[in-house]
C-alpha cells in the first residue's frame, strides 16, 4: 500500500507544477486579442462577454497553452494517466473485476478527448490528439489483459 501512495504523491506534485506552468504559459492570451475568438470555449460556455484581457475564463489559459505550448499540458495529462494508472494496478491486485469496468471506462473517457482534438489546425492539437489516442489505446490493451487475467482465474478456481 505505502509503494501506490508514494506514487500518487509524486503523480500529484508533477500535476500540480505543470498546472501551474501550463496555466501560467497560457495566460499569455490575454494580451492576443485575435486570439480570443478561437481560444476561449469556457469564457463563451459561460457567457462572460470579453472586453479586456482580464474578463478571459481562467480555463482559457489551459486551451490556449495546449493550443501553442503543448509541453506542459500533456505533462498535466500524462501524470492524471499516472495517478489513475498506479490506482487501477491497486485495483487490477485487490478487486480484479473492478479493474475491468474501471480500465474500460477510462479508455473511452480518454478516446472521447481525442476525438475533440482530432483535425485540430495547431500543432498543439494534433500533439494532443495523437497523446490521447495512444494513451486510449493502452488503456485498451490493459482492459483486455484485466479481462483475460480474470476470466483465467476463474478457469482455475
Amino acid at each position: 500500500m505505502f509503494k501506490y501512495v508514494i506514487q500518487i504523491i509524486v503523480g500529484i506534485t508533477i500535476l500540480a507544477l505543470s498546472t501551474f506552468i501550463a496555466w501560467y504559459e497560457g495566460s499569455a492570451i490575454k494580451d492576443i486579442t485575435w486570439e480570443w475568438e478561437y481560444s476561449t470555449p469556457f469564457s463563451r460556455l459561460f457567457n462572460i462577454e470579453i472586453v479586456n484581457g482580464h474578463d478571459i475564463s481562467q480555463l482559457d489559459h489551459f486551451v490556449y497553452a495546449a493550443k501553442y505550448q503543448p509541453l506542459f499540458p500533456v505533462i498535466m495529462l500524462i501524470s492524471t494517466y499516472y495517478i489513475l494508472t498506479v490506482f487501477g494496478c491497486y485495483l487490477l491486485k485487490y478487486q480484479p473485476k473492478w479493474a475491468i469496468i474501471f480500465w474500460g471506462l477510462m479508455s473511452c473517457i480518454i478516446l472521447s478527448f481525442s476525438i475533440f482534438t482530432f483535425n485540430s489546425l495547431t500543432i498543439g492539437g494534433e500533439i494532443f490528439f495523437w497523446s490521447t489516442l495512444i494513451i486510449g489505446a493502452i488503456s485498451i490493451v490493459v482492459t483486455v489483459f484485466a479481462y483475460f487475467k480474470n476470466l483465467y482465474e476463474h478457469l482455475l478456481e
